[in-house]
């Protein structure tokens, strides 16, 4: 018989040959959707989802204006700076011996005088400060502020994103800015991140007004300084300090809290409704900001000082897919496999009656092997009860969770 081949199932039936030719399908890998030089790439369907029109969404300066320098005389300055290092065969003679120290605070210092805002900047739009402060408009840092915690005689400053924290920043920190002494400034610390009962909102944590100089202590207190309290189950929280310039004194008697002021909802604050009903009299110049999550001190905060009950947060997991059962399982440990439908409850109390078989009231349990790997097992024992037995003797998996 002649030998007909197809790549389709098909049945083939003519005068020179009467058979039924099945072809060979191979079942592996079907590639899904469109092929990878038609279909879309990840960034360009990112773009599509988070694409905003520009004539009605785009970035509005609202800081201050920027130092201008000469960029011809800092070069000038800077190959002065490297001639004169270049005749000097010392500094060589200590870079080559790898002995050669820099300066880091004059290196800080020109930083600060000449690229550090705009820096400071890129940080901040990464983490999102300008977008949830301030929505489409932002301000480069041209004020310097520093700003620190201190205690128990240890010092932790505040940078850009750094973490510190509850326990380190219970008392507010010390502040320090460059300024004309008859200006005016204002200073806020809020929290984008905790709000508890409305989602577009924050917690003010600390508000001094109407700042002569540089000198906070001086100033009008709006809002007492309140420590972070980020809850537990919520991750990082970010608290930014925003320096204001104020081009006269300001009333802030409409925002005066009395006292300590320790119910929350007195705290919510806005960044972009206090600057939008006062761009006329105050500018953003200065900003710093950190990181802080939950440690042991906030269960003792919440109790006794915000007198209220501990809020915590957990995710509530789906429960796992778990296919339809199979007649036979293949390539799967059959233990393992068969506990997938058996009652989670069954097999903890199995586990506590294997326990609950060494247990004696007048006599200690049998010591742990010292090389459990090292012990054979006598007879024949099933590749599945080899891996159960070795898994109890090496303490792994669910035995744990009966002690």
């Amino acid at each position: 018989m002649m030998a007909c081949s197809f790549w389709k199932f098909s049945t083939h039936l003519n005068s020179k040959c009467s058979s039924t030719v099945v072809n060979f399908v191979r079942h592996g890998h079907h590639l899904r959707g469109k092929p990878p030089a038609v279909a879309r790439s990840l960034k360009q369907r990112l773009e599509e989802i988070n694409y905003k029109d520009p004539s009605l969404h785009f970035r509005v300066d609202i800081g201050l204006p920027p130092p201008v320098f000469s960029r011809s005389k800092r070069l000038q300055e800077r190959l002065k700076t490297i001639k004169a290092q270049r005749k000097n065969p010392e500094l060589e003679k200590l870079a080559r011996n790898q002995q050669l120290l820099i300066d880091l605070e004059a290196t800080n210092k020109e930083w600060v005088n000449t690229s550090a805002f705009y820096h400071i900047k890129q940080i901040a739009d990464h983490y999102g400060v300008y977008e949830h402060l301030f929505g489409d408009a932002y301000f480069l840092p041209v004020i310097h502020l520093a700003l620190q915690f201190n205690k128990d005689e240890i010092k932790h400053p505040v940078y850009f994103g750094n973490v510190i924290k509850p326990l380190d920043a219970m008392g507010k920190p010390e502040v320090l800015y460059s300024s004309d002494e008859k200006s005016f400034w204002t200073l806020i610390m809020t929290n984008p991140d905790g709000h508890f009962t409305q989602q577009d909102k924050e917690y003010v944590h600390w508000f001094v007004g109407n700042i002569p100089g540089n000198k906070v202590e001086e100033g009008e207190t709006v809002v007492d300084y309140l420590q972070p309290f980020p809850p537990r189950g919520t991750g990082y929280h970010r608290h930014i300090f925003i320096l204001y310039k104020q081009e006269k004194k300001l009333d802030f008697s409409k925002l005066k809290k009395s006292g300590p002021c320790l119910n929350l909802e007195e705290r919510t604050f806005s960044t972009l409704d206090f600057y939008r009903e006062r761009q006329d009299e105050l500018t953003p110049g200065g900003l710093v900001f950190f990181q802080s999550d939950w440690d042991s001190s906030l269960t003792d905060f919440y109790h006794n000082t915000l007198n209220m009950k501990e809020p915590v947060f957990e995710y509530d997991f789906p429960p796992p897919y778990i296919r339809p059962q199979e007649w036979f399982a293949k390539r799967k440990p059959f233990n393992l496999y068969m506990d997938k439908y058996r009652d989670p409850k069954q097999i903890n109390k199995e586990f506590l009656m294997r326990k609950l078989k060494n247990v004696h009231p007048f006599k200690a349990p049998p010591p742990p092997l010292p090389f459990p790997n090292a012990v054979r097992f006598e007879g024949y024992v099933p590749s599945w009860l080899i891996l159960e037995k070795r898994k109890s003797r090496l303490r792994w998996g669910r035995i744990n969770d009966i002690e």
